[in-house]
């Protein structure tokens, strides 16, 4: 018999690269077939295939790989401490009684969203600098309020992630490294400002938080000397089940056991700290923002470190995507268009009800938590849909794009595999695997809230535009 003949008469074993309809159509033909995910280097675009050659010039290689290894050593062995809480208008740099701090790259009045727009009025309102809504629009399409990233603050701000004077954050100290971050506090409810609602609930809400949460917070942790160790935390609260992006019902429990203690020892009354645990309770979302300043506070380390390819931010406002590169410091962004979250809905809402993707929460994955870290969390597929093999595939097809693994948090399911860290710009355009956000959804118009939550990634665009500079700069 031929060989050829041989073949045909044999069992094929196929790895199909490409169309994967052909894989389809191999196993209608009882063939054992392995489908290979592969896309062009580059999208097969010219000048991006440029940019990866001139990279991957051994001199430039030898560069980058040293300035990574610090970088990425500089994340993992970041150590950030909850130390306090306080106003904005105390400690956050710059801010002012007319700023109003919004997620995402820059932003103008006028190119916001839903969302974003309805917030900022809320806090316009919220800080007594209009009377009303109307009046709100009016005063911030004015030019006197001052808009600016959270995360050209040292902040960061879930959803629309606006900011204003009299809010409490978060204070969090990096022990390693002595850089600070901050975040403002959870509201818990679906009906919130971050979210874009802005009725008199919500102002009332936030009032509340002003004037007796926030300072039953600040006064509690002044009575711990030694502040709470959130990387430690953070560990215990994946190996009980979260990806403390979306799922925080560990690290909620973990966060206001270690803070009652001193909460009880402060001088409100019995009825006053009832209210707070049961604020606490109304939602596992509570340390949501915690460890957001976490993989801020360790992100922000590792920024500014030349030749580094490392992503040291991921953020969002709605109209955009941006992320930020180590070795291009200061407040650099490339951008690409905010893409669709695509996962369930709340019941009386239609896909075409949602706003793009917006907030800063993504420096969570940016970190290696949230959607890299699902694996911890099969749970979460409940909220943002898909299945519990497409949860647990997440967290090891990030390694693909990443530099490390940190050995101080990590995913007891994978071995123990320390969570997939440092996105590396040139493995993004490389592979083509684009980093895995897992987010809520917020309705696309002013005053509603939240809608849903699902999974999104970010545009190409970004890092492209990331990696020419990047070509640019590297010498």
């Amino acid at each position: 018999m031929s060989k050829i003949n041989e073949l045909f008469n044999s069992k094929l074993n196929v790895i199909n690269v490409g169309i994967e309809s052909f894989k389809d159509d191999m196993l209608k033909q009882n063939a054992n077939v392995t489908h290979l995910e592969w896309v062009p280097p580059g999208g097969g675009k010219s000048e991006i295939i440029a940019a990866l050659d001139k990279l991957e010039d051994p001199v430039m290689t030898e560069k980058i790989e040293a300035a990574n290894k610090e970088a990425v050593e500089r994340i993992i062995q970041s150590q950030p401490v909850l130390i306090g809480f306080d106003q904005a208008i105390n400690v956050v740099p710059g801010m002012t009684k007319k700023t109003i701090l919004h997620a995402g790259p820059p932003i103008t009045w006028g190119k916001m969203n839903g969302p974003m727009k309805g917030a900022v009025t809320g806090a316009l309102v919220f800080e007594g600098l209009a009377k009303d809504l109307e009046e709100a629009a009016e005063l911030a399409a004015s030019g006197e309020i001052i808009f600016s990233p959270c995360h050209e603050h040292n902040c960061v701000g879930s959803m629309a992630g606006v900011t204003s004077a009299s809010m409490f954050m978060h204070i969090v100290e990096n022990k390693t490294y002595g850089n600070i971050a901050y975040t403002n506090l959870s509201e818990q409810l679906s009906k919130i400002l971050r979210m874009g609602a802005n009725d008199q609930s919500v102002i009332d809400r936030l009032i509340w938080m002003r004037d007796v949460l926030g300072p039953m917070l600040r006064d509690a942790m002044k009575l711990n000397p030694n502040g709470i160790d959130l990387r430690l935390m953070l560990a215990q609260a994946l190996h009980m089940g979260d990806e403390c992006h979306n799922r925080n019902v560990a690290g909620t429990t973990l966060l206001i056991q270690a803070i009652t203690p001193y909460i009880l020892q402060t001088d409100f009354t019995t009825e006053q700290k009832k209210k707070v645990f049961e604020f606490v309770a109304s939602s596992d979302y509570f340390s949501g923002p915690t460890w957001m300043a976490l993989a801020k506070c360790a992100l922000d380390a590792a920024h500014g470190i030349k030749n580094s390819t490392i992503v040291t931010t991921m953020a969002r406002n709605g109209v955009e995507f941006g992320i930020r590169i180590s070795g291009i410091g200061g407040n650099t962004w490339f951008t690409g268009p905010a893409q669709k979250v695509v996962g369930p809905m709340f019941a009386g809402y239609k896909p075409e009800d949602s706003g793009l993707d917006i907030g800063d929460s993504a420096i969570t994955e940016t970190y290696g938590i949230g959607g890299f870290a699902m694996a911890t969390a099969p749970a979460i597929i409940a909220l943002v849909g898909g299945t519990i093999d497409e949860a647990i595939s997440y967290s090891t097809k990030m390694k693909e794009i990443t530099t490390a693994e940190n050995p101080n948090v990590t995913i007891p399911l994978l071995d123990f595999m320390g969570i997939p860290t440092g996105i590396d710009v040139r493995k993004v355009i490389q592979t083509g695997t684009m980093p895995i956000i897992n987010t809520a959804i917020a309705h696309k118009e002013a005053g509603i809230g939240m809608i849903g939550a699902g999974i999104t990634h970010p545009p190409v665009e970004a890092f492209e535009k990331a990696l020419l500079a990047l070509s640019e700069s590297i010498q």
